[in-house]
This record gives structure tokens, C-alpha cells and sequence, in this order.
């Protein structure tokens, strides 16, 4: 039976989507992008905010248009929103035939027996554990990448309770995946051919804390280290008050470990950070990104911000204005505040009206804008490691071939690109090279090969 599996949201989600793959291929299931050849499809679904659970809500309606025409033989729901809305989804969506929660995903292929098996149209039964069971890693998976980067989940859950977000409720505690199976996990995408691997959780900062009695991060990314076969190591999500001089020492000797950290503020304003339920302060966070730039002076800071956060004053905008000002983050994503119910944020008092909201987002991203383009003329000159992800056909000439490719600075499918021109020879994609840097467009780099590094 051919499977359509569409993932959507982030790329936890996309880490359980390759694991229900590979249960799935291992008991002979096959799969396809195309919806008119699918018998069965799989929606893996987000509810992180509202564009999020829309465009989840919106995949269902569509594919159930075919269950409804017996198109498909079975449409199953996983993910975030049917952890959270598993009534609704159920009532007001009757071609949905099961519904797996977040801790119930080892049981696709049990889901998809049973439904094919039944041979008929919605009978529903769904499949849901406490969702704070423990996770386990180390299991097959299908890469759905493309096969040179791929994501390392080292846990689940939250413990931190930000007024706005909805995790803790719908994904549980922080539970951490024992280090053996991670490592596990790690040295068969490495046998895959993955060479760069991306370190996720909701929050990895944390990682061991529960399993281990204190953070182990520092200590899981050395062991990573010593896998033969990737050749960068990038660390994402890491809350500031976690970041600890271990971890910055760890960076700082490893040479796999990309220079780079991802690391959430939302706010530059105290009052606002502090309504958010956030631990940490203005203050705090310009101390750590100065004491970050001492140790590690090429260090690439990526950062988010929310805009219009409940009781945001043009004060507190400013402040945070200032904030990007000052710091001049070398990546950084602005949102809009998504008023979540069930969440303390959205019974808040003085919520801020979707046109302001945009606006603010908008002077930050504007702002952003001139860091940025300064940021990438600056670099001219500079030589760099990058990472080829193709061949530019319609640019070669007689001058040279044309590739894109990306620097440490750059994570997959978030930051910009850079632009190789005038090569002389043929490059593989997954090559990893040097290159001088010789210009810039907007947000995107220009350069020229000099060598391969290994």
C-alpha cells in the first residue's frame, strides 16, 4: 500500500514523521507524494500558533474530501493538534479515521493495519498513551531531508511554562532520550550519508537533567563528536539562562561543532520578558551575548523575538528596538504574538490589536534588514567553510560553473545562502569547501572557490 505522509510545523515533527516511516517501510509500506496514487495518507500536525493549526486544519479538510470518495482507504492524524483537539478533530471531521497522540506514535503501523483491515468508512479508534511516557531514540528512520543534514531529537516536553506557549500542555514534561540511543540514532544517519547534524528539542540546554541529575549537553555533543562522518555539528534552541561555560568550552574545542547558536529572547523589554514568564532580563541577555563574542569572536547568534506580546507599551517596543540595536544578532526572526487559548497569555489583560502587532514586527524586521546587508558586506574578504546544496544550471557560462551552498552561519531551510561563481571543475552537493567571499546580495553571500577542507 502506497502511504502519502505529509509533515508539517517544526522539525521535531519532522524527526517522528521519519521514525513512523521507518516503521512503516519496515513492515511493508511504501510511499508517495503524489495524491492521486495514495491509498492512504498520514497528516503529522502542528498547533504551535494559529497560521499553524490552520494550515493543519486545512490539509485534514482536504485530504478527507478523498477519504470521503473512498480515495483513500484510511486517514490517520498525528501530532500536536490532534494531541489537543482529538474531540473536535473527531466530531467535526468524521473522515479522520484515527487519531494518534504525541506519545502514541510507535503505533502507526498498528493504526493503519487495523484501519484497512476494517474496510470501512470511519470507524474510529484512537490511540492514546500519558503523554509524558518516557521517549526513546536509536530507531530507524527515513530521511526526508535530502540526506545531507538531518535532525538529532535529544527530548520531549517542556518544562518552562511560557505564559504564551502551549507545549508543556500538549507535548508533556521535559523527559530526555538516553545518551545511548542518541548515539545510537546519530551513527546510522551518519551511515546514511548525513554529514550535518542538527541538535533539537523544544529546549536542548537542558538535555540529562532528568535522566542524569545535570545538564549533559556538553557531554552528548563530544560523544557526537566522535562520529566519523559528519562534518558540522549544530546546536538549536538553547534557552539563555541554561547556556553554561561547559558547553561554551565544548563549542570552542570542537572543531565539528558549527560556531552558531539559536538562542530564543522574544523581548528586549523587562517588564514584557517578565509577563512571558521568561528567566531572563535585558541585562542578563546582553551580558551573555558579550561574554559569547569574548570567547568565541566568530560566533553566529540566531534569535526570535515576539511583537505585541499582551500590555507591549511602544516602551516596551522601543526597548526592545534598542536591544537588536545594540546587539546586532547575525540572524533573527520576529512573530507576531498568536493568542493561544488555553494559555495564561491569552485571558491577559490589554491585548495589542493585529495592526500594531505588524507594525512593530515590521520596524524590527526593518531594522533587522540594515544589520543584516551591513553584516554581509562586511564579510567580503573573508574566507569561509561552506557546504554545496546544488548546481545553478541556468548561470554556468564560459566564465565557470555556478553553485549554492551554504557557510556555518547558515541552518538549513532558516538562514541566507551563498552564491559560488566561476568554478572550474565539477562540485558534488555535500561537498564542503572554502571560499572567499567576494560580495553580497541582501541577506545572500557571493564568493569564490578556493579550496575542499576536510
Amino acid at each position: 500500500m502506497k502511504v502519502l505522509f505529509v509533515s508539517l510545523g517544526c522539525d521535531k515533527n519532522r524527526v517522528d514523521t521519519e521514525v513512523m516511516l521507518g516503521m512503516l517501510e519496515s513492515n511493508g509500506y511504501s510511499f508517495t507524494d503524489d495524491e492521486e496514487e495514495a491509498e492512504a495518507a498520514v497528516v503529522n500536525t502542528c498547533c504551535f500558533i494559529n497560521d499553524a493549526k490552520q494550515e493543519s486544519i486545512d490539509t485534514i479538510l482536504e485530504l478527507s474530501e478523498r477519504r470521503k470518495d473512498g480515495q483513500l482507504k484510511a486517514l490517520i492524524v498525528t501530532g500536536c493538534l490532534g494531541q489537543r483537539y482529538q474531540e473536535e478533530i473527531q466530531k467535526e471531521i468524521p473522515e479522520v479515521d484515527e487519531i494518534l497522540g504525541i506519545s502514541s506514535t510507535d503505533m502507526i503501523v498498528k493504526a493503519l493495519d487495523e484501519t484497512v483491515k476494517r474496510n470501512k468508512l470511519f470507524s474510529h479508534k484512537n490511540y492514546f498513551e500519558d503523554v509524558d511516557k518516557a521517549p526513546r531514540g536509536g530507531m530507524k528512520r527515513v530521511i526526508t531531508t535530502g540526506g545531507l543534514f538531518d535532525y538529532l531529537k535529544i527530548a520531549e516536553g517542556c518544562d518552562k511554562h511560557c505564559t504564551y506557549c502551549i507545549i508543556p500542555k500538549v507535548r508533556g514534561r521535559y523527559r530526555s532520550i538516553p545518551m545511548d540511543d542518541l548515539i545510537t540514532e546519530a551513527k546510522e544517519l551518519a551511515a546514511a550519508g548525513v554529514t550535518e547534524l542538527l541538535v533539537v528539542a523544544q529546549e536542548t540546554t537542558l538535555y540529562g537533567i532528568d535522566l542524569y541529575g545535570r545538564k549533559m549537553l556538553p557531554k552528548l555533543l563530544k560523544k557526537l563528536c566522535k562520529i566519523d562522518g559528519f562534518k558540522w555539528i549544530r546546536v538549536l534552541y538553547c534557552y539563555p539562562e541554561e547556556i553554561t561555560e561547559e558547553l561554551i568550552q565544548v563549542m570552542k574545542e570542537e572543531p565539528k561543532i558549527c560556531n552558531y547558536l539559536d538562542i530564543p529572547i522574544q523581548s528586549g523589554s523587562d517588564e514584557i520578558l517578565k509577563r512571558m514568564g521568561r528567566r531572563t532580563n535585558n541585562a542578563q541577555i546582553r551580558e551573555l551575548v558579550a561574554h559569547l563574542r569574548e570567547e568565541i569572536p566568530d560566533i553566529c547568534i540566531r534569535t526570535t523575538l515576539i511583537s505585541g506580546f499582551p500590555g507591549e507599551t511602544a516602551k516596551d517596543h522601543n526597548q526592545t528596538m534598542d536591544l537588536v540595536r545594540d546587539l546586532r544578532f547575525d540572524r533573527l526572526g520576529v512573530f507576531t504574538y498568536s493568542q493561544e487559548e488555553d494559555t495564561p497569555a491569552a485571558e491577559m489583560p490589554d491585548q495589542v490589536s493585529e495592526r500594531v502587532k505588524n507594525t512593530r514586527r515590521n520596524k524590527l524586521m526593518r531594522l533587522q534588514q540594515e544589520i543584516a546587508f551591513e553584516a554581509a558586506e562586511g564579510m567580503v574578504g573573508q574566507v569561509v567553510d561552506a557546504v554545496i546544496e546544488g548546481r545553478i544550471t541556468d548561470t554556468d557560462d564560459e566564465e565557470g560553473l555556478s553553485y549554492v551552498a551554504r557557510t556555518y552561519k547558515d541552518a538549513p531551510d532558516i538562514d541566507g545562502y551563498l552564491f559560488i561563481t566561476g568554478v572550474t571543475r565539477e562540485l558534488m552537493t555535500g561537498d564542503y569547501v572554502r571560499v572567499l567571499i567576494t560580495g553580497s546580495n541582501e541577506y545572500d553571500l557571493i564568493g569564490e572557490l578556493r579550496d575542499e577542507f576536510t
